[in-house]
């Protein structure tokens, strides 16, 4: 008997059978049965099932003689199940990198009925999304084990099979088979709850819910939407039965009234012609399921509509939607006139300011003037910040101006001046500075004057394809201009260089007439120089005890995806850790305000809005990250470096990079979750194996950071003092 045994309902999926097949058996968990239920799909699907079949004795083809829909599908395999639990994965979906093993570690550790995991919906066109309610199954005060009368808000979570692995003993005494027909999931899920004496949560992404460009029930316009009100009279008779039935069924009509109201105010599902009788079927929904125990209403749900509802009235309700789409379309257009004033003002005032501009460059050069930039106007940071502190120190004559953006201006430190982004004094000093120091690019209306000097910082050793490498991946290259890029690499001077490595990528990424300034990296300096009571300061300044072991979390943003994504569980990783492991998440800047969520646990910490990433280095013992440049910086210390690349395959293939991490990487190479918990649970993060790995790159890319990096940079700029180094 297997420990999991995987029910795949198939019928017409050949392009996405595989992925998920290969997503299930490539998993380091092993001890699976893939049950692959053809439903008589009229495709390719059954060769598929029977050549995975030959190949994997893992997978149990069922052929079934007649097409009988997903619930169907379903049953037929759970019939022949030999698992302790049994999870629903369908066919167009996918598992994630070590999900397996986390769900049978959650197995093992609480012994549920029923375990929830969360999911993250995955769309044609590369986007991913996590589940908008992954904060309720992080919730740290949720016991490990609970009923769902205990914590009813769960309910709120989406209400399908694949999201919940069960325990098959428990789901057969149930006796909840799947109905034929639509919306099949809602008399399995809420009973099922119902039932389960034990529920355990993960809160990991363990299912990419794939979100087709077409074939959607939800997005295709059908009278069989009507099945629903027959679902949810099913729901509501095997909740009778169940032992939290009563307990949750104020909960279950809530969330029942407020779906049909859902569908009902979808133009994509309902013809015209049918709303009003699907209005009176939920009326009458209503009124047979409604006890004096009454419902509770959803946090989503429109208490107006269902007031409406419980009058029955179709013509207030079309009333109040006319009210609502005339609402709606005197608020679009309020807003395009609105969106109209502002750019007409907008380009009004930008064209009064270009002209100031051109004037102001009329005007000499200030030449004590110095134009500092990090990040697209970020505040002060990176290898510009550095710079500008040695050269108050060196060279107190110059005077230093730092841009920013309106919303960042409560992070430039005190004593610093500065300009906000797009304002007068901005367009001002960008005419008037004879230095420019920025780690990305000035904008592209910035004239190169004569007599003006540019330094390109850069802010980061490059793994991944950078400049006019970029036109060979078109993920990336569709979002470049690449002749506007080339013509502000045109503007720059100099271009600085944390090693031998990086002045060549950037000769030939950046091709043009600069000069090179193989000087290290200044932001890396305060790493070459910090002693064991500046990490024991930063420490006590994050509450961090001395005794306690600190990894950080710091990976890169993906290009082939939409908002920010951590990629691990942090909470395994800490308990991996030991209950003196602290884990410190820290997001790419790009991501460094939409962090929230991220942190749930008393071991893991999110410091996405630490304004020191230098201080967060000295303070950590181990460093986690994938394809950042982070890696290069944190070498400096000679501390552990592991990488975590779950998505190397897609990494390389939409972005490319210039080096096999596997290979040439500065420490541990892991694919998976499974094997970067097993690395910190057996200890082998610091293996002589991954010394000489670590002192091969310190060697190759870290061979310039002698703590006086900005201070030859300053030399070089503001006093014509080449350095040798």
């Amino acid at each position: 008997m297997a420990k999991i045994s995987i029910v795949v309902p198939i019928y017409n999926v050949q392009p996405y059978l595989r992925e998920c097949l290969d997503s299930i058996l490539n998993q380091t968990f092993r001890d699976i049965e893939v049950i692959a239920v053809n439903d008589r799909s009229p495709d390719g699907c059954g060769a598929i099932i029977d050549e995975y079949a030959a190949r994997d004795f893992r997978v149990r083809p069922l052929h079934l003689p007649e097409n009988v829909g997903l619930g169907g599908a379903r049953n037929a395999g759970l019939a022949v199940a030999t698992g302790e639990y049994v999870w629903f994965v369908d066919s167009d979906d996918s598992l994630t990198d070590g999900s397996l093993a986390a769900v049978a570690e959650r197995l093992a550790a609480t012994t549920p009925d029923v375990l929830i995991v969360d999911y993250a919906r995955t769309y044609w066109w590369g986007a991913q999304k996590r589940n908008m309610l992954h904060g309720l199954l992080s919730d740290p005060a949720q016991p490990d084990v609970f009923r769902i009368a205990e914590r009813p808000e769960l309910l709120r979570l989406f209400p399908c099979a694949w999201n919940k692995v069960v325990r098959r003993e428990f789901l057969l005494a149930a006796d909840l088979p799947f109905p034929t027909g639509w919306y099949e999931d809602l008399p399995f899920t809420y009973p099922l709850l119902a039932h389960a004496e034990r529920i355990s949560v993960l809160p990991r992404i363990c299912v990419l819910y794939r979100q087709r460009r077409s074939g959607s029930i939800l997005g295709t316009t059908s009278d069989r939407h009507f099945e629903v009100f027959a679902q949810y009279d099913l729901v509501f008779a095997r909740l009778a039965r169940a032992a939290d039935g009563a307990r949750i069924r104020p909960w279950v009509l809530g969330h029942a009234l407020n779906h049909c109201l859902v569908v009902l105010g979808n133009d994509r599902r309902l013809n015209p012609g049918s709303r009003s009788r699907f209005f009176r079927e939920s009326v009458a929904l209503r009124k047979r399921h409604l006890t004096a125990d009454g419902f509770v209403l959803p946090a989503d749900a429109s208490p107006a509509r269902h007031r409406i509802l419980a009058l029955g009235s179709w013509l207030g309700y079309r009333s109040l939607r006319y009210a609502h789409g005339r609402l709606d379309q005197v608020r679009r257009k309020l807003r395009g006139a609105k969106r109209k004033l502002r750019k007409r003002l907008s380009g009004t005032r930008r064209k009064l300011q270009y002209a100031y501009y051109s004037v102001q460059r009329r005007r000499p050069i200030d030449q004590k003037l110095a134009v500092y930039s990090a990040y697209w106007g970020r505040g002060v940071r990176c290898n510009p910040g550095a710079i500008y502190q040695r050269a108050r120190e060196l060279t107190p004559d110059v005077r230093g101006v730092w841009i920013v953006k309106a919303d960042r201006v409560g992070d430039v430190p005190a004593g610093v001046d500065y300009v906000v982004e797009n304002s007068w004094r901005y367009f001002k000093v960008l005419a008037r500075g004879r230095w420019f120091i920025n780690n990305v690019n000035f904008p592209d209306f910035v004239v190169k004057r004569k007599g003006s000097v540019h330094l390109q910082t850069h802010h980061g050793t490059a793994l991944k394809s950078m400049g006019i490498d970029e036109m060979r991946y078109a993920l990336t290259a569709r979002k470049m201009n690449f002749g506007k890029l080339l013509k502000r690499v045109d503007r720059w001077d100099y271009s600085l260089a944390a090693n031998t490595y990086s002045t060549e990528v950037w000769g030939r990424v950046y091709p043009s007439n600069y000069q090179s300034l193989e000087y290290g990296y200044p932001r890396n300096d305060v790493l070459s120089t910090a002693t064991a009571e500046d990490a024991a300061k930063v420490r006590a300044e994050l509450g961090i005890r001395p005794d306690q072991k600190v990894v950080l979390y710091a990976p890169t943003h993906r290009d082939y995806a939409t908002g920010f994504d951590l990629q691990l569980d942090p909470v395994a990783l800490a308990k991996a850790l030991g209950p003196d492991g602290v884990v410190l998440t820290r997001a790419h800047y790009f991501y460094d305000r939409d962090t929230s969520g991220v942190a749930a646990h008393p071991q893991v910490r999110d410091v996405s809005d630490h304004p020191s990433i230098e201080d967060l280095y000295l303070a950590t013992d181990v460093l986690i990250t994938d394809y950042s440049s982070v890696m290069f910086d944190f070498g400096v210390l000679n501390r552990p470096i592991v990488i975590y690349a779950p998505d190397w395959d897609v990494y390389r293939a939409t972005r490319g990079t210039y080096f096999d991490l596997a290979t040439e990487g500065p420490g541990p190479f892991c694919r998976t979750q499974d094997d970067l918990v097993w690395l910190f649970e057996h200890d082998q993060v610091r293996s002589p194996e991954m010394e000489l790995a670590r002192a091969k790159f310190r060697r190759r890319f870290c061979h310039l950071d002698d703590g006086r990096a900005a201070e030859r940079v300053v030399r070089h700029l503001f006093l014509d003092q080449p350095a040798a180094v």
